[in-house]
């Protein structure tokens, strides 16, 4: 099937910023699972996980569009140096990828590519949900302080 106009430009955009994403959110799991913050770990490599997942559905659609994927660019990568440091640069690129994603939709609506747009709207809400989950960590720092969240960070899943 052939892709209306801008359809490949626009999700290769998308690849590329969920590429940058899965490097940026695993080096994060990693530095937390250094850190021992092994809570921490598991969300966001799991997060990365998500993104690679996002990744294989977005070259797979640009090839059923007739289009190339270009795995090649890659946007920075933002390390953050401590955990409240990485919730800020996550929250910057999840916000960033909900504007790219909700045009997307806008645009896909106007060439009258609606199972395009339903892909978007489906990543478009899982980013709603992980700016909801940043947020709240954040507040929860606010509220509780960074050293008594840290604290509960290092204990495993599910203890």
């Amino acid at each position: 099937m052939k892709a209306k106009e801008g359809v490949i430009d626009l999700l290769n955009k998308v690849l590329t910023s969920d590429l940058t994403a899965i490097n940026q959110y695993f080096v994060h799991a990693k530095m937390c699972e250094n850190w021992g913050y092994e809570r921490l770990h598991h969300h966001v490599r799991d997060r990365s996980i998500d993104e690679m997942k996002d990744a294989d559905e977005l070259i797979g659609h640009i090839l059923y569009l007739e289009g190339v994927p270009n795995v090649q660019r890659l946007g920075t990568v933002h390390v953050g140096e401590t955990v409240p440091e990485q919730f800020k640069l996550d929250l910057k690129a999840e916000h960033e990828m909900l504007k790219m994603l909700s045009d997307g939709v806008a645009h896909c609506t106007k060439v009258g590519d609606f199972t395009t747009r339903h892909m978007l709207e489906d990543m478009a809400k899982d980013v709603d949900e992980h700016i909801d989950w940043i947020e709240t960590q954040m507040e929860t720092i606010k509220q509780v302080g960074l050293e008594n969240y840290l604290s509960e960070q290092i204990k495993k899943e599910g203890s």
